[in-house]
């Protein structure tokens, strides 16, 4: 007889990751090496190891090791908030009327609010190991600088963020714990870095964007001794991290003979979504299971359904490797949103590639109704989602009303990646009826996209 599944679905701390999942170990099409700048060859590992971690720069690179131990410090820390909660939906399937079985991975219970911690506390682990006085970083929404500056005040070291300047406006709130935890945090662009001052006088008044931080990031890691960059996605090493969210839900499902059909998740630069789906696609591409994987972007910010598969900069300033991925351009600016954690102009070159092969699909969506999606969710579940979640909830809510339709019953699988109890303006502005939709052009998008290196 098939066991009765609980509202939540907890594992025991015995059952927490021992091990995180390369899932690219599985690829028989590899992500393309990032590329130097200036010579276009593949970076090597004392080339990265001037910005990054060593240990870091050695998970980046590795693509054949399929399971990677974590340092028991690191699974110390994780016992704090993990293993994380997989709830099914009960009272979601049941104001949507639909027959189709919803489950969702919740990664707000610790006080960053999101996933990012599961990659924050990792990299901070192997900055202390090496010795280093601190790290600096960017940050769009905020919740990857919250993680970092958690991580960093547990291990003594110093975090320096450079916040999106409109997230730095619109949530002040999370700048404030950043602070509390001892991080120094700097709108972006700013004027306190030689390429923060280039974007500035190029683009007057920018409420700056993830590929701007990330410059001035970088740009302040290499100048200062004792410090090296770390980042919240985009690179594999962080997908690797967060892969223990793909790894409890899985553990989970087969808890209970569950096979998901869809898993959804948000996508900006691809860390939640690739943490999420590994262990699943690791299955895909060994031919032991089937499911269909969805990547939810922004319609303002649209890289995977709309940007080109090409080599491209990682920043705006120009001052990081090429990596080959879907992008709108380096340059590419997006319009002020209130999803700030998905306002990246790429994609991580894992996820770039699993869509290129077509084993992923990709979906836009507009603001508004991403924020019809996250209230009707909060009035029935109880709690209030993150922007970027919510667009995961937004396809996760269509697809159900689809087997609604349909009369099929099919499993779907989200990632809840954070709370949005910081974004309280974002939700002012959807309830006053401020909120606006903003698609960029054809025209917008192929100005950008003509100034593509030539690679």
């Amino acid at each position: 007889m098939k066991k009765e599944i609980p509202y939540k679905i907890y594992l025991e701390e015995s059952e927490l990751p021992t091990h995180w999942y390369n899932l690219r170990a599985f690829m028989k099409n590899k992500p393309a090496p990032l590329l130097n700048a200036e010579t276009l060859q593949p970076m090597t590992a004392e080339e990265l190891s001037e910005v990054f971690c060593e240990e870091l720069v050695k998970q980046e690179l590795d693509d054949t090791t399929p399971y990677i131990e974590i340092p028991q410090e690191i699974r110390d820390f994780y016992k704090m908030y993990r293993p994380a909660p997989l709830v099914r939906a009960y009272c979601l399937e049941k104001a949507l009327g639909t027959p189709a079985h919803i489950y969702y991975k919740f990664e707000g219970n610790n006080t960053s609010g999101s996933h990012k911690l599961n990659s924050a506390i990792a990299q901070a682990y192997y900055a202390k190991q090496q010795g280093l006085k601190g790290v600096t970083t960017e940050t769009g929404a905020g919740q990857w600088g919250t993680a970092l500056s958690m991580a960093c005040s547990y291990f003594g070291l110093d975090c320096k963020v450079f916040m999106v300047k409109c997230s730095y406006e619109q949530k002040p709130f999370r700048r404030e714990v950043m602070r509390t935890y001892g991080a120094n945090v700097t709108p972006s662009p700013s004027a306190t870095t030689d390429v923060g001052r280039k974007i500035l006088t190029e683009f007057p008044g920018t409420g700056g964007s993830l590929g701007c931080a990330i410059s001035e990031a970088v740009e302040t890691a290499t100048k200062l001794d004792g410090y090296r960059y770390v980042l919240g996605s985009v690179f594999n090493q962080v997908l690797l991290h967060q892969s223990v969210i793909g790894v409890e839900t899985k553990t989970a499902l087969d808890k209970y003979g569950v096979k998901p059909d869809i898993i959804i998740g948000c996508a900006g630069g691809g860390s939640n979504l690739g943490g999420l789906i590994s262990p699943f696609m690791g299955e895909k591409l060994q031919g032991k299971a089937d499911y269909q994987f969805i990547a939810v972007e922004p319609a303002s910010c649209p890289t995977l359904t709309r940007g080109k598969y090409a080599y491209d900069y990682c920043d705006t300033g120009k001052v990081c490797p090429l990596a080959k991925m879907y992008t709108l351009g380096s340059g590419f600016i997006p319009s002020a949103s209130h999803a700030g954690g998905l306002r990246y102009h790429g994609m991580t070159t894992t996820l770039s590639q699993l869509c290129d092969d077509g084993l992923m699909e990709a979906r836009s969506v507009e603001q508004t109704k991403v924020f019809e999606a996250a209230e009707a969710f909060a009035r029935v579940e109880g709690i209030l989602p993150a922007p970027e979640s919510a667009h995961a909830i937004r396809v996760a809510i269509d697809e159900a009303l689809k087997c609604k339709e349909s009369g099929e019953k099919k499993t779907i699988v989200f990632g809840l990646t954070g709370t949005g109890y910081f974004d309280m303006m974002s939700y002012e502005k959807f309830h006053d009826g401020k909120m606006t939709d903003y698609i960029p052009s054809e025209e917008e998008l192929a100005a950008s996209l003509a100034k593509l290196p030539k690679v």
